[in-house]
């Protein structure tokens, strides 16, 4: 618990101050580290990228609770930058959810969010989303407050209800979770103005937002209607699938390694990976 108090803290910080950042979207060790050295305040893995990164496989819930928490915790060792992991819907019921927390902050995450999605699809939904009840969301996040044993672990309450249901869905269910006492809420697919504040006119808590609409990337509009963190979208792991293919198949082809493009520096290279701690600890310990 103690090793991870100062990036928690920070990232608490962030949720009770009065700017809106944009996330880096990280997936492992080096994107962390590329993350902190770019300046960013706070990396967010997806569900998403987590499959991908462990499994090469698409966001449909087949990573395991395990899985997931390995990789934070792998993620968390090689940087001080904060991590607000997507927890997706805390892999099961209630008492799943409080093993959840019990996991991913031991892993070193900073925060973590439950969203009231009901995963994974269930027979028969044709990649239609479907929901749990208010009660079942509201028990979820109340035994994930439960689990907590650090008190500045941040627990996230998210709703993804506004596309598939409307603002006012969304707005019902983000008061219902305040009231559980979550210490911020994350809003996915609001897309306009007008949506975004009906929905806030009784949230009082941090906010977290994703998948919005080009008429609110306006970090100081979202600043002023409680807007601490507005992920831009995932896009981090798909350039690195691009590069990969594009180097693999120039080689494959008969390509020179000399002609090949967009690759790092030596100096990017060290600092991605430490090098220079490395070679201190070997002199000195070796």
């Amino acid at each position: 618990m103690h090793r991870w108090h100062d990036r928690r803290k920070a990232f608490r910080s962030l949720l009770e101050g009065g700017t809106c950042v944009h996330p880096a979207s990280v997936f492992d060790p080096v994107s962390m580290r590329i993350a902190r050295d770019l300046g960013f305040e706070v990396g967010m893995l997806g569900g998403s990228m987590a499959s991908l990164a462990v499994l090469g496989a698409p966001d449909l819930i087949v990573l395991t609770l395990s899985e997931l928490a390995g990789l934070v915790n792998r993620m968390a060792r090689a940087s001080d930058l904060p991590i607000m992991v997507d927890a997706d819907h805390g892999y099961g019921n209630a008492l799943n959810v409080m093993r959840t927390v019990e996991e991913l902050e031991t892993a070193g995450a900073c925060g973590l969010s439950i969203e009231d999605t009901a995963l994974p699809t269930a027979h028969g939904a044709e990649g239609k989303p479907r929901f749990v009840t208010i009660e079942e969301a509201v028990g979820k996040l109340r035994a994930a407050l439960e689990a907590r044993r650090d008190p500045d672990l941040a627990i996230v309450g998210r709703t993804d209800t506004c596309g598939p249901l409307g603002a006012d869905e969304a707005a019902r269910r983000a008061a219902a979770y305040q009231n559980t006492g979550v210490d911020a809420i994350f809003l996915v697919g609001v897309k306009t103005k007008a949506d975004l504040e009906l929905i806030t006119a009784n949230v009082e808590l941090p906010l977290i937002v994703g998948g919005v609409g080009p008429e609110l990337m306006d970090k100081a509009y979202l600043a002023s209607k409680g807007v601490r963190v507005c992920l831009q979208g995932h896009h981090t792991f798909p350039a690195a699938l691009q590069a990969i293919y594009a180097t693999m198949k120039h080689l494959r082809e008969g390509g020179a390694p000399a002609d090949l493009g967009g690759l790092p520096s030596g100096e990017l290279k060290s600092a991605a990976t430490r090098a220079e701690d490395y070679e201190r600890w070997a002199k000195e310990f070796l």
